[in-house]
């Protein structure tokens, strides 16, 4: 199998905020309309999943957000119906604290947050844009949580490109 054809997982990151029984969501528009999600994203080059998830919650809810631990690593595929992408994702999902929101604007393409209880996120799976939402959420209420530690960085990641 040449290099080119090698399965390459798309990496995401996500936050899981619980606070006071309801998680914070973001509805956000994609190519199957507007979807529920938890504020989430790609992994960019030179970054560590948990510096992408801290990234990501700023950037999609206006909140600082603080990880405590890693709720788990989860592969899933979408299969986009109108298109016949087919992508396979490998999630970090990451949980912990978030401030209150400043002043920016939320990123491009998120509507708006809201905070849901686990009961409301059971009845609206039709409106999430992937299982792992309700999964992450489940997996939270019961308990699941790793060391941040479970994820290590080697120096490499943000060592400077060797110039050829």
């Amino acid at each position: 199998m040449a290099a080119t054809d090698r399965f390459r997982p798309s990496t995401t990151v996500a936050a899981v905020i619980e606070r006071e029984g309801r998680y914070l969501l973001v509805e956000e528009h994609t190519p199957e309309g507007l979807k529920l999600n938890q504020p989430a994203g790609h992994l960019e080059p030179g970054e560590t999943p948990e510096q992408g998830v801290v990234r990501e919650a700023l950037e999609e809810t206006r909140r600082a957000f603080v990880p405590e631990a890693l709720l788990g690593v989860y592969l899933s595929r979408f299969q986009r119906p109108a298109t016949g992408e087919d992508v396979t994702y490998l999630r970090f999902a990451y949980c912990g604290r978030a401030g209150e929101p400043d002043g920016r604007a939320l990123d491009e393409g998120i509507v708006r947050t809201l905070w849901m209880t686990p009961d409301e996120l059971r009845a609206s799976v039709a409106r999430h844009r992937s299982a792992l939402v309700l999964k992450c959420v489940e997996d939270h209420l019961a308990g699941v949580r790793h060391p941040l530690s479970l994820v290590t960085a080697d120096a490499s990641l943000t060592a400077p490109e060797i110039k050829r």
